[in-house]
């Protein structure tokens, strides 16, 4: 049934340009499964580790560590995907998430040292899966009609991330953490299965190319993809811990995930309205003056979160939060797309970008971490911090995409 609605949405629409309707459809109901399996539980997996004795600042550099791992790996699985191709990449990626959740459910019962085997998984996953996607997503998008697609791949993001927050919470208030990522490994299995049946659409055997590789175009965007990552942790693992610690506390057991998963899925609606809204002015050309009003009013947000002590005021910044998210994700990608067609190495360009952006996430967790020793108490610290990413967001506007000089 779900695979027979994207078919016909998507024929509707003329969308891609070199993979039939049905593989298509099974991307984007792998992608749908993908994000509601994320987000059942990953969101509160940072809240899960600190109700098992980890400190903020422990927690920080973890995730140091592993954006760290992920910029390492970022090449060489982009080497991979240009060689088995991004499809057959996407369904191992997917596999690969399955025994990441099943070690965190294990923790509490075998001890910290499974994070290592746990986010050693993960990390593999999360970038395999980042790079196959924007391999299939670049090389079939239509070229008129771009804007509208990447809306439309956000808009299936989000019904399946909208509610699934909410859901993992209560289930998690139900039968607690362990039960809830046992579900979100098995839908990962799901997402894996609609990959089984079809081939590439693009051509595989492909190796990466720096030789002739225009670094010049590529340090252009080298800021906007450094504030990516910076941006990406601070909005998620630091704002779920200030939201889960400062504003919700951590006194009434796994209420916390139940509050937190519908805070996060709050901006449901909003993300549906202005992800087809932005989509249509990108292919409108208003692309550009989009990305910096967005960037300027994301720079707002993370000025404004030091401020918030209430979950209403939370519930009314993350909507805020993202619609100006969408305003300059849009265009971004967008543009990054563009530019890794110019590029004439799309998996090189791509893989060059995800690594660039999990160093901007490192750089972001270990300015959390030494703020979480230098102020060990309160929400000093984390004050400090969103003001620094405010700061940092201003990166984006130092980009330079060809899309927007045309």
């Amino acid at each position: 049934m779900i695979k027979k609605f994207f078919h016909a949405l998507l024929l509707r629409r003329r969308f891609w340009r070199y993979a039939t309707m049905s593989e298509v459809a099974e991307i984007y109901m792998s992608r749908m499964l993908r994000v509601m399996a994320l987000n059942m539980m990953s969101a509160f997996i940072v809240i899960y580790l600190y109700q098992n004795g980890f400190s903020v600042s422990l927690i920080a550099f973890i995730w140091a560590a592993l954006y760290g791992f992920k910029m390492l790996i970022a090449l060489p699985l982009a080497t991979l995907v240009a060689w088995i191709g991004p499809k057959h990449s996407t369904f191992v990626s997917n596999l690969l998430y399955i025994p990441a959740m099943i070690l965190f459910a294990l923790i509490p019962i075998h001890g910290d040292w499974l994070i290592i085997p746990a986010l050693t998984f993960q990390a593999v996953s999360t970038v395999l899966y980042t790079i196959s996607h924007s391999v299939n997503f670049s090389k079939v998008k239509s070229l008129e009609h771009a804007g509208k697609e990447i809306a439309v791949m956000n808009i299936v993001e989000k019904v399946a991330a909208g509610l699934t927050p909410m859901l993992g919470g209560f289930l998690t208030l139900l039968w607690g953490p362990q039960v809830v990522i046992g579900i979100s490994a098995l839908l990962f299995l799901f997402a894996a299965a609609p990959l089984f049946r079809t081939g590439e659409q693009v051509q595989t055997r492909r190796v990466l190319k720096f030789r002739g590789f225009p670094w010049r175009l590529f340090f252009g965007q080298f800021g906007a993809h450094i504030a990516t990552g910076f941006d990406g942790f601070a909005s998620g693992v630091v704002w779920s811990l200030y939201v889960a610690i400062i504003v919700i506390g951590m006194g009434h057991g796994n209420e916390v995930y139940a509050v937190t998963g519908a805070l996060l899925s709050v901006v449901f609606v909003v993300s549906l309205i202005f992800s087809y809204i932005y989509g249509r002015l990108i292919d409108r050309r208003k692309g550009w003056l989009l990305y910096k009003t967005g960037v300027l009013a994301s720079v707002f947000v993370h000025a404004m979160r030091p401020f918030i002590t209430t979950t209403i005021a939370v519930a009314g910044l993350n909507a805020v939060k993202e619609a100006t998210n969408t305003a300059y994700m849009l265009p971004y990608t967008r543009a990054s797309f563009d530019s890794a067609d110019i590029s004439g190495a799309r998996s090189t360009y791509l893989g060059l970008t995800d690594a660039t952006s999990n160093f901007g996430a490192a750089l972001s967790s270990l300015a959390l971490g030494v703020i979480a020793l230098a102020i060990p108490q309160g929400a000093a610290g984390f004050h400090v911090f969103f003001f620094m990413t405010a700061a940092v967001m201003l990166l984006f506007l130092t980009a330079r995409f060809p899309l927007y000089k045309k």
